[in-house]
């Protein structure tokens, strides 16, 4: 049993943040171990409230462990006070930039997205943006336009290891992700399933750092990542 640690927001609607991140790694026969962020009212009508954790109480939370996995980070303060406590440890990272709620409403500030691509991207394994997400990190970076993988190898120039660009905001009958890093980039395709449960992004990464905590390879790692979405979808169906 490997222990996993989850850093992110608490979604009062359990729908997605630490409460789907645990679930996952509890699925996958995993310890989760939690550091909130922030405390967040969600539900049908999107974000209605946010109240951020004070830094010293997200540095108190973060300790070492086989695997972590990033998500909300809210603020500039927060990216700082993760990114200073998680410099004691030599831990591999999984980030996904939660930038905005699937529900509505904006989870990561303009100068917190500033913070992350500075602090924690040279820091991370894997980062793992949908495609809007990867247009505003991009753009953050200085590449406005371009291809999907003139935008990844953006962040990969910033100092991504790895950049994982999920496909399910794309259209077509296959969901395609993709895997940048130093070599070929690898798809990984299946199908698009219909519906549209949340938490998609949190069961992927949070199943990604199951799957490296574990010692599996990159791409097997993301493949089972892909696998944890599916049955999300299922169960949801």
């Amino acid at each position: 049993m490997a222990r996993v640690l989850l850093i992110g927001g608490l979604d009062s609607s359990c729908g997605a943040g630490l409460v789907r991140d645990a679930a996952t790694v509890m699925a996958a026969g995993h310890q989760p171990i939690v550091c909130a962020t922030a405390v967040t009212a969600q539900g049908g009508q999107g974000v209605t409230a946010i109240h951020p954790v004070p830094a010293e109480v997200i540095a108190a939370q973060i300790t070492e462990a086989d695997a972590v996995k990033i998500g909300m980070l809210c603020d500039e303060t927060t990216v700082h006070a993760v990114a200073e406590a998680l410099s004691n440890f030599h831990m591999t990272i999984v980030l996904d930039p939660v930038i905005a709620a699937s529900s509505g409403g904006r989870l990561l500030s303009d100068n917190g997205i500033r913070a992350m691509l500075d602090l924690l991207l040279p820091k991370v394994t894997l980062i793992t943006p949908n495609l809007p997400e990867l247009r505003i990190l991009a753009d953050f970076c200085g590449t406005a336009t371009g291809s999907t993988s003139d935008l990844a190898r953006t962040l990969l120039q910033r100092g991504a290891a790895n950049v994982l660009v999920k496909g399910g905001h794309d259209t077509g009958p296959e969901a395609t992700d993709i895997l940048y890093g130093p070599a070929t980039p690898i798809h990984l395709t299946g199908p698009r399933h219909s519906g549209n449960p949340r938490g998609t992004g949190c069961t992927m990464a949070s199943a990604i750092a199951c799957a490296l905590a574990e010692g599996a390879a990159l791409l097997d790692a993301c493949a089972r990542g892909k696998q944890a979405v599916s049955r999300l979808f299922a169960a949801a169906g």
